[in-house]
């Protein structure tokens, strides 16, 4: 039941979001599912393994591969998926609090939070990276080539 509602929560989530980036509304649902997919996969990743950044690894890996899935059988650029997918994972509480930590003159806690953010940040963009270097032509359905009749040749 807690996976149901993760899911549903980052799904509105990521819908409040396309829509605030003006995605058409045909594809909203398509969005929305983009980061619900990618969160819930966070999300048991880290559960499992207690590792946010190779979480955050791996779900924007996972993100990027759907968003280019997408992209192919919507025939719409990948970014309108990645973009709006990408807002379930991007660590905003952590960005705050390393900046909370700063003006409080906290240089520790400073420290040891803007380490972790930027290791996540640094996770999301070699996910990004991992998920676009696989070629192009996996992702289009292969059709057989027709044969040409012999009365056409010539």
């Amino acid at each position: 039941m807690n996976y149901l509602i993760q899911f549903l929560v980052a799904m509105t989530a990521t819908v409040a979001v396309a829509i605030l980036f003006a995605t058409p509304k045909r594809e909203l649902i398509f969005c929305g599912l983009s980061g619900a997919i990618s969160w819930i996969f966070y999300y048991i990743v880290d559960e499992r393994s207690g590792n946010t950044v190779a979480a955050c690894l791996a779900a924007t890996f996972i993100l990027a591969v759907f968003s280019r899935t997408l992209a192919v059988l919507r025939r719409n650029p990948a970014t309108i998926y990645l973009l709006s997918g990408i807002f379930t994972l991007v660590p905003g509480a952590g960005v705050y609090y390393t900046v909370y930590y700063l003006i409080s003159g906290d240089r520790a806690r400073f420290a040891s939070k803007g380490l972790e953010t930027l290791e996540i940040a640094l996770a999301i963009v070699f996910g990004i990276i991992f998920g676009f270097a696989i070629p192009e032509a996996l992702f289009h359905r292969r059709t057989p080539k027709q044969k040409i009749p012999e009365s056409k040749k010539s």
